[in-house]
């Protein structure tokens, strides 16, 4: 069985796209999941994030989730 390749750009304007996409891709799974579903997710994202020991980096995970839960609001 062959390994995909998920390399990711070098520049930081195409990087920031496939981040963009990502959102967007988590966001739409979430809405096709069902409301019990995602929120168990959404949940367990935001536990994960108050267990990470770099405060800087529980910072973008958490801004990262909230443009997430807005979305899937929408």
């Amino acid at each position: 069985m062959s390994t995909p390749d998920f390399s990711t750009a070098e520049n930081t304007r195409e990087l920031a796209q496939e981040v963009t996409c990502l959102k967007t891709l988590l966001t739409l799974m979430l809405q096709a999941m069902g409301q019990a579903d995602a929120g168990r997710v959404i949940l367990k994202m935001e536990k994960q994030i108050a267990q990470l020991e770099d405060p800087a980096q529980a910072e973008v995970f958490s801004n990262t989730v909230k443009q997430i839960k807005q979305a899937y609001r929408q």
